[in-house]
């Protein structure tokens, strides 16, 4: 059983590498729309594949920090992620999550899903011991 604390601090780890993630991707396409001539559809695409990449990496580090349960793990840290966008979606701006974002959001749960089991296996898991 994984204990309370590593569990959130985990979980913590998956949500912050995610939301430093996307920082740094709209930093740089913020700079990228501003000093070309490239507009913001023709990115579109782009810039969603770049999303479920930073949701799988949280995913991912969130699983290799757990080292166990990398599916409840990850899946905690897509939802807790899902989770502080709706509320700064309702509270900030006072609507709720459209049907589109609804199946974005399932989606990026279940990629940090993914992340997190892969992770854990990456890492070893809770079995593989360390040689001195």
């Amino acid at each position: 059983m994984i204990e309370a604390k590593n569990f959130g601090v985990s979980v913590l780890y998956g949500v912050i590498t995610i939301f430093l993630l996307a920082a740094i991707t709209s930093l740089v396409f913020s700079f990228i729309l501003s000093f070309t001539n490239t507009q913001e559809k023709s990115i579109r695409l782009l810039i969603t594949i770049i999303s479920f990449f930073s949701v799988f990496a949280g995913g991912f580090i969130c699983g290799g920090k757990g080292r166990q349960k990398g599916w409840v793990l990850g899946g905690t840290t897509g939802l807790l992620y899902s989770l502080i966008i709706l509320l700064y979606q309702y509270l900030g701006h006072g609507s709720l999550f459209t049907l589109e974002q609804l199946i974005y959001y399932t989606c990026y749960t279940l990629t940090a899903m993914m992340g997190g089991v892969l992770g854990v296996n990456i890492a070893g898991g809770p079995t593989q011991q360390q040689h001195h």
